[in-house]
């Protein structure tokens, strides 16, 4: 189920895009970028609707994802 994340407390909010960005270990190149400026990406990411925030209620967890990917996995297609 997709929880807005504007109903997601400011600090609480952070903290799980702290922690997205620093399990993801995504490779930006060559270019060193702080974690500051990859929690200001994948905010503006939220609220440009590109990536969700996600709640399974089987595993009671929260998740960031790619929209398009979590409507393919609720839809069941695939590549």
């Amino acid at each position: 189920m997709i929880i807005p994340y504007t109903d997601i407390e400011h600090d609480t909010l952070h903290n799980l895009i702290e922690y997205y960005v620093l399990r993801e270990g995504t490779d930006y190149g060559e270019q060193e970028v702080s974690l500051s400026e990859k929690v200001a990406a994948v905010r503006r990411q939220l609220k440009s609707g590109e990536v969700v925030l996600v709640y399974s209620e089987l595993h009671e967890t929260v998740n960031l994802m790619p929209k398009q990917l979590f409507i393919q996995q609720a839809t069941g297609q695939q590549d």
